[in-house]
């Protein structure tokens, strides 16, 4: 992300976070005059404890002096999550994460995540890197969604996959809080490679590609790991829920393992046997 486009989203981020901060929840009058939802400039500024003038600056996406500190009072005003904190501070403080250059190669999953992987037998299992290009996934995923192997490795991009392929948009019966859950973990790497290019020049061509793509980005949220419950109506297995956990590894590569668990209260994973072993005696599929 270059000076220009780290300073625009950060005025974006800022005035859409003011805007979702209601006046009687912090004890302020409405008034009659309000023409917008939300706080006033000059109502965060007070309660950061910093001048109007420089709030409004800061929201414009000025380069002008910030510090931690102050930046904390302004996260505190407008009761950020810890998540969206740090998202802040990479674009306020131009403190990206110091880069490993992505090559064309495929990063090697290690061992012990493959090994894990594999293991997930029953659970949908995707793991993906920063820029979210699908890297790895088990059988059951190839069951559920799609079997990457068939799509050429340059186009496995899981963002991109979700707006692209019907298959996708016909699975998820919730689909834009599916695509939402994954756009709020994007923004955080937005966020954190705030020095990368390839950030902005993918949301320039989702946004060109798929209309209905700039809204949802829009409305975004940023969260590094949201736990969400999808409700899939697979073409063979019908209704089917998962409850989304997405887990970064740890590691030098940045992946992220996002784990689809079948829903305790609901018969998702006899389902997803019975799919998995179509052939397989109602013993074996229990096994």
């Amino acid at each position: 992300m270059n000076h220009h486009a780290r300073r625009q989203a950060l005025s974006d981020f800022l005035t859409k976070q003011r805007a979702k901060v209601q006046p009687e929840a912090l004890g302020l009058p409405l008034g009659t005059r309000r023409r917008t939802p939300g706080l006033r400039r000059e109502e965060v500024a007070q309660l950061a404890g910093v001048s109007t003038t420089w709030y409004t600056w800061l929201e414009q996406g000025r380069d002008i002096k910030v510090s931690a500190s102050v930046l904390d009072c302004v996260a505190t005003a407008l009761r950020l999550t810890s998540d969206e904190r740090k998202y802040l501070f990479s674009l306020a403080l131009d403190s990206g994460t110091p880069q490993i250059p992505l090559t064309a190669e495929q990063p090697e999953i290690p061992p012990s995540l493959q090994h894990i992987l594999q293991e997930l037998t029953h659970c949908p299992t995707i793991i993906s890197d920063r820029r979210f290009q699908i890297v790895g996934w088990n059988v059951a995923a190839a069951h559920v969604f799609i079997d990457f192997q068939l799509i050429p490795r340059e186009e496995r991009n899981l963002i991109q996959l979700l707006f692209a392929r019907k298959e996708f948009k016909s699975l998820a019966g919730n689909w834009s809080e599916f695509v939402n859950g994954f756009l709020s973990i994007f923004r955080t790497y937005y966020g954190q490679y705030v020095d990368d290019p390839w950030y902005e020049q993918f949301l320039q061509d989702m946004q060109a590609a798929y209309p209905e793509f700039e809204q949802l980005w829009n409305q975004s949220q940023v969260s590094s790991a949201p736990d969400v419950v999808i409700e899939f109506r697979h073409a063979k297995a019908g209704k089917m829920l998962f409850h989304l956990t997405s887990l970064q590894v740890q590691g030098a590569q940045d992946l992220r393992c996002s784990i689809y668990t079948p829903a305790p209260e609901s018969n998702t994973e006899i389902k997803l046997r019975k799919l998995m072993h179509p052939k397989a005696s109602p013993a074996e599929a229990e096994s």
